[in-house]
C-alpha cells in the first residue's frame, strides 16, 4: 500500500506568505500577490535598491572625507564605542563583499 502525498497548494501559499512578510504587508495582500505579483516585485526591487544605496552611503561615510580636516579638534570616545564603530564598519564591508560576489554570479 502506498501513500499519495498532496499538499493542496500549501507550498505556493507559503511562498506567497513569506513574500508578503518580507515586504511587510498584511495577510489581506496575499490574494493580490498571487493574482498580480508584478507591482509587488517592483516594490521589492525598489526596496532592495534603497538598501543597497544605504549600504554604499554607509561605506562611503565610514571611509571618511578625502580632503584633510580643517580643524584640529579632538573628540574622545570610550573604547567600547570605538569597537562598536569598528564592528559596524566590518559588517558594512562584509555586506558589500557579499553583494559584489552575488553580482559576479
Amino acid at each position: 500500500m502506498s501513500i499519495i502525498e498532496h499538499d493542496f497548494g500549501k507550498k505556493n501559499r507559503q511562498i506567497v506568505r513569506r513574500f508578503t512578510t518580507l515586504l511587510s504587508l498584511d495577510a489581506l495582500h496575499e490574494a493580490n500577490v498571487k493574482a498580480n505579483p508584478l507591482p509587488y516585485l517592483e516594490r521589492a526591487s525598489e526596496r532592495i535598491f534603497q538598501l543597497e544605496k544605504t549600504l554604499f552611503e554607509a561605506a562611503a561615510a565610514a571611509e571618511g572625507p578625502a580632503a584633510p580636516r580643517s580643524s584640529p579638534d579632538t573628540i574622545v570616545i570610550d573604547k567600547a564605542e570605538y569597537h562598536r564603530l569598528l564592528n559596524c564598519r566590518a559588517i558594512i564591508e562584509d555586506a558589500l563583499t557579499h553583494m559584489e560576489l552575488r553580482e559576479d554570479i
